[in-house]
């Protein structure tokens, strides 16, 4: 399957007010910028020195991680399904006077030869796509040496979450009806492609709407640290980050 522009994952973020809009309300507020910085530290962790590798970010969106790649010496491209998207992520680059090489892409098809990067990017993608196995099959089939991606865990609050919003537009509703993925089943299909895990992060085991609702950094961190101290974390964190590496052939 390829872009199909009537599928939710496509149309949302063709709207040029979802793209003006789409930082803001993911990552405004004090939880926002946490959830932010998680991100990118987590990120950095995973790749390691960037500096004069060639990194592709996949559905980059408003350019999020590009932008903190290329501050970091990466060579950045960075590739979405959605016109919109990118024109907000060129206005960003170009203010911050980075040169990064952003183009309309559909991750189920990308344009580029195999392992034409030396790292590949995704985030908040594979719980959207319509085919999410042929998307990271095309992700291994790009990158030469690693893919750092995440996902919402099948054993955590996110299937409740994912069941109530299959139900809502079941019913009508304008959500975005996203799945979860359990861990067997994320590195059996990295496995078919040659690549193994690597490293895994968990982030929260509430749901970030709780947190954002109560809109304290430290709160948070206090909670989610109680959690993490008796095991919730690691049984039922999510979103999920790994980072899997090509194996020796």
């Amino acid at each position: 399957m390829g872009k199909s522009p009537d599928h939710y994952s496509y149309s949302a973020y063709a709207d040029p007010a979802m793209a003006a809009s789409f930082d803001a309300r993911r990552f405004g507020g004090p939880i926002g910028r946490m959830l932010l910085e998680d991100q990118e530290r987590v990120l950095m962790e995973f790749l390691g020195d960037v500096s004069g590798k060639t990194v592709l970010d996949m559905a980059t969106g408003t350019g999020r991680a590009a932008l903190a790649l290329a501050q970091r010496g990466a060579h950045v491209t960075g590739a979405d399904a959605s016109s919109e998207m990118l024109g907000v992520a060129r206005t960003r680059a170009s203010a911050l006077g980075l040169t990064i090489d952003f183009r309309e892409g559909d991750a189920h098809a990308l344009t580029f030869a195999d392992r034409s990067f030396d790292s590949v990017v995704c985030l908040r993608m594979l719980m959207h796509v319509p085919d999410w196995r042929r998307a990271l099959a095309e992700l291994c089939r790009v990158s030469h040496h690693r893919v750092v991606f995440d996902y919402p865990a099948l054993c955590s609050v996110a299937s409740v979450q994912a069941v109530w919003r299959r139900l809502a537009q079941a019913l009508g509703s304008t959500v975005e009806a996203y799945r979860v993925f359990g861990a067997g089943d994320i590195a059996r299909e990295l496995d078919r492609h040659g690549f193994r895990i690597v490293a895994r992060h968990r982030q929260f085991v509430l749901p970030i709407a709780f947190h954002k609702a109560i809109g304290s950094p430290g709160f948070t961190r206090g909670l989610e640290g109680g959690l993490a101290s008796v095991g919730a974390l690691r049984l039922a964190g999510s979103p999920v980050t790994v980072a899997a590496e090509r194996c020796a052939s």
